[in-house]
């Protein structure tokens, strides 16, 4: 078992300071206070576990993302789907939503009103104050993915850094559970540092508590493949879902 000291609020260095092998057969071991609910194999070779923990303030949903060599991303969202903070493991910096957003995500306005644009900034000791600005619209398309009804999305986000210079910028198609109150990426088009790619991350397998394969910190789909030339040091967050 590979087991996280997972404090309330998640204390993120730590974690990240943690034991990354991922074989097969190894599972994710929740510390006391926090529940699994949901294991998602996605096609990129990616593996994440989803749980809320109950120190948490109310509406919380917390995230782990794994690839071959262990943890790439953790961090948490509000009821809202804000990303409240996020720890970025291959770039090795950490964000926290900063407070007083101009335009605030919003999960309801999304599934109420058809689209939800935002303006929102986040705090980082590494990289400074980034600002992302951008809108998710409902095509009214629903897919259905291992049984689980999805509800389709488009998405455009901007990512300006501290001097208001563009970052990256990414547009595509995501899903959101309505259920869960998630986002679960899809398909995007990135372009960073002058160059622009796609990328596809879209879900294949939902696995619930009691059955094979939940919390596997071993990703199954699409792995051994290449997915970009560009720097992983250097790249930003694939879609409109934090990772």
């Amino acid at each position: 078992m590979i087991r996280f000291a997972l404090a309330a609020p998640l204390a993120l260095l730590p974690l990240a300071a943690q034991a990354q092998e991922a074989s097969p057969g190894r599972t994710f071991s929740l510390p006391a206070g926090c529940t699994a609910y949901l294991t998602v194999q996605e096609e990129s070779c990616t593996v994440s576990h989803h749980f809320t923990c109950e120190n948490d303030p109310a509406g919380w949903q917390r995230r782990v993302t794994m690839d071959e060599s262990g943890i790439s991303y953790f961090g948490a969202i509000d009821a809202e789907t804000q990303w409240v903070e996020s720890f970025h493991m291959i770039s090795g910096h950490s964000e926290r939503l900063a407070p007083g957003a101009t335009d605030p995500a919003s999960f309801t306005d999304l599934t109420t009103t058809g689209v939800d644009t935002y303006d929102f900034q986040t705090d980082s000791a590494e990289v400074g104050t980034t600002r992302y600005v951008g809108q998710d619209r409902l095509t009214g398309e629903t897919v259905t993915i291992d049984g689980v009804t999805l509800d389709q999305t488009e998405f455009a986000i901007t990512a300006y850094a501290p001097d208001g210079t563009e970052m990256w910028t990414s547009h595509g198609r995501e899903f959101i559970s309505r259920d869960w109150r998630m986002f679960l990426s899809g398909t995007s088009t990135i372009t960073a540092g002058g160059e622009t790619w796609e990328s596809s991350e879209r879900p294949v397998d939902f696995i619930f508590p009691g059955e094979p394969g939940f919390l596997s910190v071993t990703p199954v789909h699409g792995c051994g493949v290449v997915l970009s030339s560009l720097d992983a040091g250097a790249a930003p967050p694939l879609s409109r879902v934090p990772g």
